[in-house]
């Protein structure tokens, strides 16, 4: 990694600060009179121009001043970015936005995403528990009416999946329970991730190919950890909130963005990327990501738990020139709220 010098940090991080603050690309007598680096602007210019030299900074007009390269602003965000708290009536104020919220798990990450998007003033997103975060407990299926079944999957967390299968042969409710007995007993505590697995290779034992019953509640489970497992669903809300950052202020821009949101499997792939850490906020510049599409947004996300299980992650999207040590406390407080709710066990 390339070494700044005490005075290459000092400017990149005024640069990084007022284009945050103005969106604006920033010259050395701005630095010089805002930020009080004690030399002369000739000095600061030359500063600068080393920086631009080492990809840290970039030049978008000759006449222009600088603002930040992905890379400057990584090493902002690294290494000189100064946190700022949440007022404890700040911290009021999302705690009551949470008050009067019903015990239903889809209600509650719907309104934890609008949360985040009236507070930060950009797009709110959470992702749904991943069912493969915790272990099997219970399953159980229920005859609706003829040729349909709802299946219930708890998982060791507590989280409740419900899943609706429509059949070809009517099953009657006897039968059904054999197969919940029978699931039961052969997935107890499995990892949900490994289901799946052990379902397929329950399948291919050779008892299998002369027990009807055995087949029939495997071939049942194998659809619904088929659907469940590789699925995901995430809330967005605040998408509009965009149109405030000068940035999006082309339409043609802006509407690109808002594409990319609108496709549901690309935030869940940038949100997934959170889940390989157990750590705390973490920031995904556009450039990060993989994802062309969203290059030019920024994604800054905490997981939340039930306990000791890590279940999902949410956070808040917006333009690269966020406000990062404003937002980054919002997100840490929210995923810790959420956590203590999804402790009750009415929670489901």
């Amino acid at each position: 990694m390339v070494e700044l010098t005490k005075r290459d940090q000092e400017v990149l991080d005024a640069v990084v600060t007022d284009y945050i603050n103005t969106g604006e690309p920033v010259g050395s007598r701005t630095i010089s009179k805002r930020y009080g680096v004690k030399v002369s602007s000739a000095t600061i210019r030359n500063v600068m121009a080393d920086l631009e030299e080492l990809g840290f900074l970039l030049q978008p007009h000759t006449s222009a001043g600088r603002i930040p390269t992905d890379k400057g602003l990584r090493f902002y965000l690294d290494f000189l970015m100064r946190y700022k708290s949440l007022e404890e009536s700040e911290r009021t104020m999302i705690r009551q936005a949470f008050q009067g919220i019903h015990k239903d798990l889809r209600e509650t990450l719907r309104k934890t995403s609008r949360i985040l998007s009236t507070f930060c003033r950009q797009a709110g997103v959470v992702l749904w528990p991943k069912i493969t975060s915790t272990r099997f407990r219970h399953i159980e299926f229920i005859r609706l009416r003829p040729h349909q079944v709802m299946v219930v999957l708890i998982s060791k967390s507590g989280l409740l999946h419900n899943h609706i299968l429509d059949l070809k042969d009517d099953i009657g409710q006897d039968e059904l329970d054999k197969y919940s007995h029978y699931l039961n007993d052969l997935l107890e505590n499995v990892p949900l991730g490994e289901v799946k697995r052990r379902v397929l290779e329950e399948m291919k034992k050779e008892k299998v190919l002369f027990d009807e019953l055995y087949a029939k509640a495997l071939d049942m489970s194998q659809r619904v950890f088929q659907e469940n497992l590789e699925s995901g669903d995430v809330f967005i809300e605040g998408q509009t909130n965009l149109l405030n950052n000068p940035e999006f202020s082309d339409v043609q821009r802006l509407r690109r963005i808002l594409e990319a949101l609108e496709d549901k499997s690309r935030i869940v792939k940038l949100l997934d990327m959170t889940l390989e850490t157990t750590g705390g906020v973490r920031i995904t510049l556009g450039s990060e990501s993989e994802l062309k599409e969203l290059r030019e947004i920024s994604l800054i996300s905490s997981p939340y738990w039930r306990g000791d299980t890590l279940l999902g992650v949410l956070g808040v999207i917006g333009p690269l020139r966020m406000d990062y040590s404003r937002i980054i406390p919002v997100v840490e407080f929210t995923a810790s709220l959420l956590s203590e709710l999804l402790e009750e066990p009415e929670m489901v």
